[in-house]
């Protein structure tokens, strides 16, 4: 009994088909997006008030939303990024239930959203990644009205992949900033926005749903990768072979599609990944004694292994969204296709 236990603290069910979720930081508030049966989309901010959660507000859009962050945005304003099924990037202010920019990101849905420079996590501007449907991964900056910053696209005439999920990472000094994106053939490339160049790149064999870093604003560490037939992928980022990239370490779990990946604001190490089962697992990562080993006076990194914490079924439908809440450590958020969002307790994660 001394392993950390996942607890359902809240279950709420929604009338409306739910995709993503996040804490609104400095407060016992979150948000939800999603989409109504009419193909309108919908914004609901929920409180915690005891043993329930509160509609505080709902706000209404014409196209449904697909994701959302708050990484992006200073903690005063707490502005909220979401990307849309047309491929409209909005930036909203919850308290006046209204976007303060909005721009036409793609020609197709924004799978994935992500940001950085804001919250008082990363150096540098506050940007913000969306990833699409249309192939393309866009770098904003919503100072600037119009054109993205960066802009990472198959050529013309090239086949376009269905991109999946992003990540920031990287921003440890304001000239560094680095980007991850996930797609649907298994490729995952990773772009360093100071050269504008493909750091690096790799294929899993499945298309991947989730990526990211296990820190933003630190000298890349780790990054880990989910994808579809139950696998993921743990890559240690600290070393670069010329040939050989990553070192990197594999677990499979869920049985089915890992939809998400997602580390404990609190501990790098302590990672949540979500299933199509419906059901999530808890991961803690380990360092091996030495990162690094020398082969025919060339550096390899080495990869460390994971232990298997704890797992629990919630659902019986996927958990396509869930954030960790930044104040309050083991309070988990997440939403499934079940048309549920429901409040977890992490049990004794201080002993880790």
């Amino acid at each position: 009994m001394d392993k950390p236990q996942i607890i359902t603290h809240i279950e709420k069910p929604l009338n409306f088909t739910v995709y993503d979720c996040k804490w609104i930081p400095r407060s016992a508030k979150l948000v939800t997006v999603g989409s109504l049966p009419r193909g309108t989309g919908v914004l609901n901010i929920y409180e915690l008030d005891h043993q329930e959660l509160k509609l505080v507000r709902e706000i209404c859009s014409p196209q449904s939303f697909k994701c959302g962050t708050f990484a992006a945005s200073s903690l005063q304003s707490r502005h909220f990024a979401t990307g849309d099924f047309k491929g409209k990037l909005q930036v909203w202010d919850i308290e006046a239930a209204k976007p303060t920019y909005e721009s036409k990101a793609h020609t197709e849905i924004i799978n994935a959203i992500d940001g950085v420079g804001g919250l008082g996590i990363g150096e540098g501007a506050p940007e913000i990644l969306t990833g699409s449907r249309d192939g393309a991964v866009k770098v904003w900056d919503v100072r600037q009205k119009g054109d993205p910053v960066a802009c990472m696209a198959p050529e013309e005439g090239t086949d376009r992949r269905d991109c999946w999920c992003v990540a920031f990472g990287d921003s440890y000094v304001a000239e560094e900033r680095t980007v991850c994106a996930g797609y649907d053939n298994g490729d995952v490339k990773m772009f360093d926005l100071r050269t504008m160049a493909l750091r690096w790149e790799t294929n899993l064999k499945n298309g991947v749903c989730g990526v990211e870093f296990d820190r933003k604003d630190i000298r890349m560490n780790k990054l880990v990768a989910s994808t579809l037939e139950g696998k993921f992928h743990v890559f240690d980022l600290r070393t670069q072979h010329p040939k050989e990239g990553f070192a990197s370490v594999q677990e499979k779990a869920h049985k089915s599609t890992v939809w998400l990946v997602k580390h404990m604001p609190q501990n790098r190490d302590v990672f949540m990944t979500t299933g199509g089962s419906g059901s999530l697992c808890l991961w803690k990562y380990d360092y091996p004694a030495k990162r690094t080993k020398e082969v025919n006076n060339e550096t390899h990194g080495v990869a460390g292994t994971l232990q298997y914490l704890q797992n629990s079924t919630i659902s019986t439908q996927p958990v396509c969204g869930m954030d960790w809440s930044p104040d309050k450590a083991g309070l988990v958020a997440c939403v499934s296709f079940d048309q549920t969002v429901r409040v977890l307790i992490v049990t004794k994660l201080n002993r880790l």
